[in-house]
């Protein structure tokens, strides 16, 4: 049966009023661009989404004129596992094909934009599965120069980002809810429907700092931090020169407090009870046991090979970040099959996770422009292609042992302790 399809949009598909895709506009402009302060008159803006967020994505575009902004406009069709441009791609391209990356329209592209906001939704939550896992990995190496120009750039203070997420019928059918229940933990996560979103966002990024300020005068005096739980037995290596950061804007909803740690320095065994979404697919029960920081053993009950590939990745077996979600602050409540949202989960038992792969070089606490790619290595902040979150919501202790050989817990069943 096919959907009913008018003016590009599917008649079928839950769209909600349109006073809430307002304020979620508003929200990514008028406050998530520019840590938390929106967008500046005169700033350009590339804005990202594909033909499923329309609603959004003219939204957006509205906001930024009447911010005082330019656009530039990025709208790129729905992926769907029969016709879409991924699939496509993916199925048709030649290992040169792969490999190419147009650098000198990047340059230019990067040169002339100041923020960037995504409007990320999946219309065919599988539309990838068929792929092979080693053009996927090699795609996304080939754009590695993109994306380290891009952080550059960020990290300067030059550029800034936001993304958030539209619901689609797909992505509620995966994380088992209706699409009116998929939306409204988007309302709810985002504060869709208060009077004043940008000041509600703005209460809880502050109390989301006053932890992240905790945690930043107590990491000096820290060795390594030990997870403990059921499921986890991980010691994790804080390394020097490091702290804590929170969304600050650069992804909406954010609720987490993450650090990136001496990549070199991972020990010990972690299950994770949460599915990762991986280029369409779906990778459950992984479990991973670390030895000197690489993953020296792994398990999944499903698609193991392609978490392999995965690993396989230039040190995309060594850590990248470190996670915590405090329950108290997070306004998500349900499983929704996007790392956007199951990173940031509150629940029963809060959130925590980490991601292999590419470290956050935002975590360095110092002058972060004149340090070189051997110093960047010297102090253990992982370098590669991707960066590949993986999340748990089951309860566990952490525990940070400090360098004068005492102890102190910082998070217990889901909540900050500082």
């Amino acid at each position: 049966v096919c959907p009913l399809w008018f003016n590009g949009q599917n008649l079928d598909m839950y769209t909600p009023p349109q006073k809430i895709i307002d304020n979620y506009a508003k929200v990514m402009v008028r406050f998530a661009l520019n840590g938390g302060t929106g967008l500046k008159k005169g700033q350009t803006v590339l804005l990202v989404g594909t033909e499923v967020t329309k609603p959004l994505f003219m939204a957006c575009r509205r906001e930024i004129y009447k911010a005082g902004g330019n656009v530039v406009m990025h709208y790129l069709p729905d992926n769907t596992s029969r016709s879409g441009a991924d699939f496509d791609f993916y199925a048709n391209a030649s290992s040169a094909q792969i490999s190419h990356f147009p650098a000198k329209l990047h340059e230019g592209l990067l040169s002339d934009i100041d923020c960037s906001i995504y409007l990320y939704a999946e219309t065919d939550m599988h539309t990838l599965e068929h792929a092979d896992p080693k053009k996927i990995i090699a795609r996304s190496a080939a754009f590695n120069p993109w994306f380290k120009a891009y952080f550059a750039k960020t990290d300067a203070g030059k550029f800034f980002w936001t993304l958030c997420l539209y619901g689609t019928p797909a992505m509620a059918k995966e994380a088992g809810l209706s699409e009116k229940q998929y939306w409204q933990q988007i309302i709810d996560a985002c504060f869709l429907n208060e009077i004043d979103p940008i000041k509600k966002w703005k209460e809880t990024f502050k109390a989301i700092a006053k932890y992240e300020q905790k945690l930043n005068r107590l990491t000096p005096k820290i060795s390594k931090l030990h997870v403990e739980g059921l499921d986890a037995d991980l010691w994790i290596g804080m390394g020097e020169k490091r702290k804590w950061m929170s969304g600050n804007g650069y992804n909406i909803p954010s609720f987490e407090i993450f650090t990136s740690p001496d990549c070199r320095k991972t020990e010990g065994w972690i299950r994770f009870n949460q599915p990762l979404f991986y280029q369409s697919n779906r990778i459950e029960g992984i479990e991973l046991w670390f030895k000197d920081g690489r993953v020296i053993r792994f398990k999944a009950t499903k698609n193991e090979k392609l978490l392999k590939e995965m690993i396989k990745a230039k040190n995309a077996n060594m850590i990248g970040e470190y996670s915590l979600t405090d329950r108290r602050l997070s306004r998500i409540t349900k499983f929704m099959a996007e790392t956007l949202y199951d990173e940031n989960i509150g629940g029963k038992y809060g959130n925590t996770h980490l991601a292999l792969g590419e470290a956050y070089k935002e975590c360095y606490d110092g002058d972060r422009t004149n340090v070189s790619e051997t110093e960047w290595k010297q102090l253990g902040f992982n370098d590669s292609p991707i960066h590949t979150d993986i999340m748990s919501t089951a309860p566990r202790t952490v525990t940070a042992h400090m360098k004068d050989g005492t102890t102190r817990v910082i998070y217990q069943d889901g909540e900050f302790i500082l």
